[in-house]
């Protein structure tokens, strides 16, 4: 397996270009791949060894050129990717900067945007990790930043894609921040005549001077291919006598009137909500990162989890949408509106028949995989807001050591119980190409996604307590065998393990309602449309029987390898379109008596296990290369059916009761 290599298109030399500026690590690459799209070129800086990401932008009526600089911490350079970024606004013109920012550290964040705003760019900051924040009780007054920066300030979860529309909307008319720093008196003075000696160029005189006065080496090389001898040597000159002026250096004493004006702008736009939650929970959060004492506090959260979601969600709210909503007022009045006003038997046949888009798809979607989904992401807020996710990362660390991977590798892999096509993006997390692929691998194989997980919640709830034992081990087992060969195969260097943990508090009511509410708004926008063209796909095989030649065809693996009915075969063929979509088919069969108890319990391992849903494979490709696409599915695939047919030998064989 190999790592995706971005394909790429020749760019017009003649477009006007943006920079993508940031920190290291605070999600500036996942907010360039959504801005630009899939073509990009890749290329070292001249004369470097340090890699340039270019790709077009379309904003209003203008296409440019975005360019994703290196992550840096100062614009004074201290390495050479830091040298590429500063040289590339020094000599590439940028019409605008986008700053990317790490909500959490908005202080480190705006050490940045005061450099920026010195060498008089047009800017915009992206806020990302905004969800983040949120978790840690950090609460930033963007209206308040906006004012004091003078520039458009957007609030973006990247792996989300929130913030992006409105970003690219600021994008649009960027602004120079009108906040300008003053320094030591004696430093203003040889500012102001430094910058008399310098020539215009794309970067101000000011933060041209500041630089020279803060000994930056790196940029004598511009000086001299762009300053007369004369003025250079009066330059230099200048330099030496404003730094026997003072005892600390010259370059200290403006990184710290940097620092004193991040921290003043921060105590002004930053609300803390407290995180003190007494012992208890102080004693909790204590445990809770224990490889030993946290597995407790881990099955009490998986048992709430199953009550919440899997017998509430799945079982009292389904059968109230289901039972009560859909089948005794919604479907028989959308059947007789239909049947009145479509005379047509096939466009009848399409809304409320077999496979109808209203009585099939709609009452999927709606009655039976919405409570379930919504029920999921409420207890997945609280598990985020609480921070317990952070210390479920360092409690597994020694775990996932032996597949390879550190605890970091957690944080995708709980991110895809929310939705695996965002896991596979969020996986540049990690540092090193062997860990994102062996990721990747994971979540494609062993890695419910939350729509999918509250339909097996649903009927394992509907089975008994051991049935979701059995399932958790089963799927954890293969988890680990499977991390553990790729492991073996996977070449690369393994990475040591840091991570930033929040204070454990009493979750935020109104954090949890706007996760809540933004993630259903994106299951309503995204998932529905795949529901219903799911049923469609459907109905078009059941009326050409191409359905009936599926259902033979894999026969001999669906009845007799994993003992199923052959209509189970419905369920995965469409659970590669959306495997939520999938499981809700085997849910509906479970209900209708057409499973035994063994029998849902193996198909639920097996759909478990089973090749991820179209959007995933196509991010999968993106990320990762078709190549190693396929090499996961061509494992995925035959695995899950093996697994899965293991485990029904396994519980016939011993005559288990579910």
């Amino acid at each position: 397996m190999h790592e995706h290599k971005p394909k790429t298109k020749r760019q017009p030399i003649n477009l006007e270009k943006i920079a993508l500026i940031g920190n290291p690590n605070v999600g500036k690459s996942v907010i360039f791949g959504l801005l630009t799209g899939k073509y990009v070129t890749v290329s070292n800086y001249p004369g470097t060894t340090v890699e340039i990401t270019q790709g077009n932008i379309s904003l209003g009526n203008k296409r440019l050129l975005l360019i994703d600089t290196p992550g840096v911490n100062s614009l004074i350079p201290m390495s050479e990717d830091e040298k590429v970024t500063r040289d590339i606004l020094l000599t590439e013109a940028p019409s605008t900067v986008v700053q990317v920012g790490d909500a959490k550290n908005l202080k480190r964040t705006l050490l940045i945007t005061l450099q920026l705003s010195e060498m008089g760019f047009p800017m915009v900051l992206a806020l990302n990790m905004i969800d983040e924040a949120m978790d840690r009780g950090i609460s930033i007054d963007i209206e308040s930043l906006k004012n004091i920066l003078g520039i458009n300030v957007v609030g973006t979860v990247a792996p989300q894609r929130k913030g992006i529309k409105e970003l690219k909307e600021a994008m649009v008319s960027p602004e120079k921040s009108k906040i300008q720093i003053k320094y030591n008196p004696v430093i203003e003075d040889y500012i102001q005549k430094i910058s008399k000696l310098l020539p215009p160029s794309n970067i101000s005189q000011r933060s041209l001077s500041i630089m020279i006065l803060s000994e930056d080496e790196s940029l004598r090389d511009w000086l001299k291919a762009n300053v007369k001898e004369d003025a250079l040597t009066e330059i230099e000159r200048l330099r030496d006598e404003c730094k026997l002026k003072f005892r600390d250096s010259v370059g200290y004493l403006i990184n710290k009137t940097r620092i004193d004006a991040a921290e003043e702008i921060v105590s002004r736009v930053i609300k803390k909500s407290s995180t003190e939650g007494g012992k208890l929970l102080n004693f909790i959060g204590s445990i809770s990162m224990h490889p030993v004492y946290g597995i407790p506090v881990l099955l009490a959260v998986l048992y709430g989890l199953y009550e919440f979601v899997g017998v509430f969600g799945a079982g009292t709210l389904v059968g109230f949408m289901e039972e009560t909503i859909f089948n005794g007022y919604i479907n028989p009045a959308a059947t007789k509106v239909v049947k009145l006003l479509m005379p047509i038997e096939l466009l009848q046949e399409l809304l409320v028949g077999e496979y109808g888009l209203i009585t099939v798809a709609l009452t999927y979607a709606i009655a039976i995989i919405l409570p379930i989904t919504v029920t999921f992401f409420i207890a997945f807020a609280v598990l985020e807001d609480s921070g317990y996710l952070p210390r479920l990362a360092i409690m597994s660390n020694k775990v996932f050591n032996i597949i390879g991977l550190n605890g970091k590798a957690v944080l995708p892999m709980v991110l895809g119980l929310g939705c695996g096509t965002m896991a596979v993006m969020t996986s540049r997390i990690l540092e090193t190409k062997r860990d994102r692929i062996i990721t990747t691998f994971l979540l494609a194989l062993a890695i419910p996604c939350s729509a999918q997980l509250g339909v097996i919640l649903g009927m394992l709830g509907a089975l008994s307590l051991r049935a979701t034992i059995i399932w958790v081990s089963t799927i954890l087992v293969v988890l680990f065998i499977s991390g553990f060969l790729a492991s073996k195969i996977v070449s690369g260097e393994r990475t040591e393990f840091f991570l930033e943990i929040p204070p454990i508090r009493m979750p935020n009511i109104m954090n949890i309602i706007v996760k809540t509410a933004g993630r259903v708004e994106w299951y309503l926008r995204e998932a529905v449309p795949l529901f219903i063209l799911g049923t469609f796909i459907l109905f078009v095989l059941h009326k050409f029987n191409i359905l009936i030649h599926l259902e033979r065809l894999t026969s001999p693996v669906v009845v007799n390898l994993l003992n199923l009915p052959a209509k189970t075969s419905e369920a995965f063929i469409l659970g590669f379109l959306r495997r939520d979509y999938g499981a809700a088919g085997l849910f509906t069969m479970a209900q209708q008596g057409m499973l035994t108890p063994i029998q849902s319990i193996v198909s639920l391992v097996t759909i478990t296990l089973f090749v991820p849903c179209l959007a995933n494979f196509f991010m999968i490709i993106k990320e990762r290369g078709l190549k190693t696409a396929l090499w996961i599915i061509a494992i995925v695939f035959p695995s899950a059916f093996l697994f899965g047919g293991m485990l029904n030998w396994i519980l016939r064989y011993f005559n288990m009761s579910i």
